[in-house]
């Protein structure tokens, strides 16, 4: 008897190397898939807006960045003393506008200049509901969508749910300035497993119905782009609570660690996943906690990862091991 529905994944037809950059934006399992790129020493550039879900956010967070828009105290707002833009995460609030504008810009210039080389984007989306904003809401245009809330009243939104030709359209318009200006970059759209309870269990469903439709449509008229099932690994082919975390709604370790498992196999080559699994055995032997530090076992263990790092920095000099090997050393 079968008791899961395992699929087959397309491969990724470029796979992704540790010599290639990559930038991630969307939603908060982009940030999971992202930590375990760094931990294995890809080159990742992540979220510059903060964590988002909706297409709309997505495509200006991605065409601000591509057109280096340089913020200014007029697209903040003052609120709950702190200072705060309507296309970002809270944590590029500030307490004063210069903080907060220095971390925005900051962000944006060195994102610009990231995207402009990068190899790859993975794109992320979460959610077809948006947030618009009132008359009520500060230093706003009204129907201007909010990436974040920051905790504002709720008289300050209205509640929609994005139509897949206007979720293709202001994808479309993303992906056409993204192209001209990075005409080699690969696209990788991926849709969140994670759950959006808070607006109920219908619209959650209608809400990925969009996205799945609009993805897929963009799919069929552009060659250059891929799709990476992580939300039916989750909801198709685990489809079980207990691969849940306590709240229902997130995605556990165990099934992000699945959804990561077909990711490389999907997108990486046999040589890239060798390398990692010698990355995965130094950063097990990088944050072991010693029983005795002084002993010449420790001190043994410390030589022989030494020598191993020294030689895999020998044969990936595109790869930082400084840290490992200043461990080790001492």
């Amino acid at each position: 008897m079968k008791f899961r529905s395992e699929f087959d994944i397309k491969k990724l037809q470029q796979s992704i190397t540790h010599q290639h950059k990559l930038m991630l934006v969307g939603s908060c399992f982009t940030e999971n898939i992202g930590d375990k790129l760094r931990k294995q020493k890809f080159n990742v550039y992540e979220n510059p807006n903060g964590i988002l879900f909706n297409p709309v956010s997505v495509s200006e967070a991605i065409i601000n960045v591509v057109e280096n828009k340089e913020y200014t105290k007029e697209d903040l707002f003052n609120y709950n003393e702190g200072w705060h833009s309507w296309q970002h995460h809270s944590r590029f609030s500030g307490i004063n506008a210069d903080e907060a504008l220095s971390k925005i810009n900051d962000t944006n210039k060195e994102a610009n200049a990231f995207l402009k080389q990068a190899d790859y984007i993975l794109i992320t989306l979460g959610s077809a509901w948006i947030y618009t904003l009132t008359e009520n809401a500060l230093n706003a245009t009204k129907g201007t969508v909010a990436a974040n809330n920051h905790k504002a009243p709720a008289d300050w939104f209205d509640k929609r749910l994005l139509r897949v030709d206007q979720a293709i359209l202001v994808l479309a318009t993303m992906l056409d300035k993204l192209g001209a200006f990075n005409p080699n970059i690969k696209i990788i759209f991926t849709i969140s497993p994670v759950r959006h309870l808070r607006e109920g269990a219908i619209n959650n469903n209608r809400s990925k119905a969009v996205l799945i439709q609009t993805v897929h449509d963009l799919l069929e008229k552009l060659d250059k782009l891929y799709y990476f099932p992580a939300y039916e690994l989750v909801i198709d082919d685990l489809r079980d609570y207990r691969f849940f975390a306590e709240d229902l709604v997130h995605p556990n370790y165990y099934a992000t660690q699945y959804v990561w498992e077909k990711f490389i196999d999907a997108c990486m080559n046999d040589d890239t996943k060798k390398l990692m699994q010698e990355i995965a055995e130094i950063n097990t032997a990088f944050n072991h906690k010693p029983f005795n530090a002084v002993s010449n076992q420790h001190k043994n263990f410390l030589e022989t990862y030494y020598k191993k790092v020294k030689l895999l920095q020998e044969h990936n000099t595109h790869l930082d091991f400084s840290n490992e090997l200043e461990y080790f050393k001492n």
